[in-house]
């Protein structure tokens, strides 16, 4: 029954118990944390190896690099070649950056603005001549938000469907306005919804005409082998891109996070032949090298494609109970099914839910106050305003079991009691 049917008196006896159960959750003291995608201990513990691989004087590259030393500016090739073959893009079209790849983003960015690509000019000489534009795919990610709001672009909201982005308004967008610089994709489990892009999503992004020549796709790729219960594989967008030549469009990035350790993996970029000459070119005026000791101990633990995917296994066995739990309690502690709605995602780090219109900041301000930080309010949207007051990010990786399942009752029943509140407002009451 949903809530906008039931009768005043039974939903003001049920907010009653709701606040009554509220008030003991303030009561105890809570300092928990579900608002960050963080790998949990136990999913850290799993690469406890990772320490040892280099320790017996074993770091000498294949070709007999030290990789003690400065040189190899664009990635050892054992590394390169390890994630070319789990992620079918050629070695020659990746570049191995350090320990982030949100660093490799920031990186692309800058360059564009003080350089141009391909012969087009300078992202800082155009903005002084237009307002420069990004289409952000929502719900998203609020560091991609983050970086493009601190760089100046106006963002543009594109609904995010089952698909993907809404590609009908993608392509009417991209195919008149010069100054629209390109759109994020997180294409498989994307954050937060969980949502896989079609084929055909996929196909349009790479033939879509565009009235900039300098249009990107900065395609975030971070849980490409992060699956939980389904393994669904996005179509290569590459090999999509081949046949319209629009292979310098994409802008591919891929880490392991999340499948050693955060803040201490390795990342590349991937890209067109044209792009891939023109960014190594660009990093010989800023770096050396990046660590090629962490790129070797990478080559060392993970060994093969095979390897990694097995790993995932035991990383999707550690973190699927979590979902599980989540999913479980949604559903046991929804008092009427329009309080919220929520989506179970096949793989990723998160789980979204949908308030009821116009409660999602309510909720987040009850739940810290009740000392469980769930999110930032909007932050899955840019400039932090989510036009409806409703989405909200469930980051389930990182807390105890335990800890985890008192932060979504609390949550739960911070929900009801918003959405009741609200109904009640909404009858005058």
């Amino acid at each position: 029954m949903k809530a906008v049917n039931a009768s005043t008196t039974q939903l003001k006896q049920d907010l009653e118990k709701l606040k009554k159960n509220y008030e003991e959750y303030q009561k105890k003291g809570l300092n928990l944390n579900i608002s960050r995608g963080l790998p949990c201990k136990e999913q850290l513990d799993l690469n406890g190896e990772m320490f040892h691989v280099l320790d017996e004087d074993n770091y000498m590259a294949e070709d007999g690099t030290d990789c003690r030393n400065y040189g190899v500016m664009y990635g050892l090739p054992e590394c390169t070649r390890l994630f070319s073959q789990l992620l079918d893009i050629p070695e020659e079209n990746i570049v191995l950056g350090g320990e982030s790849s949100l660093n490799l983003m920031y990186d692309q960015f800058l360059r564009y603005y003080a350089f141009g690509t391909l012969g087009e000019k300078p992202w800082s000489d155009q903005a002084k001549e237009h307002e420069l534009k990004w289409l952000c795919p929502v719900p998203g990610y609020d560091c991609h938000f983050n970086l493009t709001e601190a760089l100046g672009f106006r963002m543009i909201n594109i609904p995010l469907l089952s698909t993907g982005p809404d590609m009908d308004m993608v392509e009417k967008l991209v195919a008149n306005d010069p100054a629209i610089k390109g759109i994020w994709c997180v294409p498989q489990y994307s954050n937060p919804t969980g949502v896989v892009y079609s084929d055909e999503t996929v196909e349009r992004l790479a033939k879509m005409k565009t009235a900039a020549p300098d249009f990107r796709i900065f395609w975030d790729n971070a849980y490409a082998v992060h699956h939980l219960y389904k393994e669904n594989i996005v179509k290569d967008i590459f090999k999509a891109a081949k046949p319209y030549g629009t292979e310098d469009r994409i802008l591919y990035f891929f880490s392991t996070a999340k499948i050693t350790f955060a803040g201490s993996g390795v990342c590349l970029m991937a890209s067109g032949d044209g792009t891939i000459e023109e960014t190594r070119r660009l990093l010989k005026l800023q770096i050396f090298s990046h660590d090629k000791l962490n790129q070797l101990r990478h080559v060392k633990y993970l060994k093969t494609p095979e390897n990694i995917r097995n790993h995932m296994k035991e990383v999707a066995a550690v973190l699927r109970p979590r979902f599980d739990l989540v999913d479980r309690l949604l559903t046991e502690k929804r008092l009427y099914e329009d309080v919220y709605t929520w989506f179970k995602p096949d793989g990723g780090y998160f789980i979204t839910v949908d308030s009821y219109e116009g409660c999602a900041k309510k909720i987040l301000e009850m739940t810290e106050n009740a000392g469980v930080k769930v999110a930032t309010a909007a932050s899955t949207y840019p400039y932090h305003y989510d036009p409806n007051d409703s989405n909200i990010r469930l980051a389930p990786t990182y807390p105890p079991m335990e800890e985890l399942e008192e932060a979504i009752k609390l949550f739960c029943i911070c929900a009801n009691i918003a959405a009741i509140e609200k109904v009640l407002a909404e009858r005058g009451v």
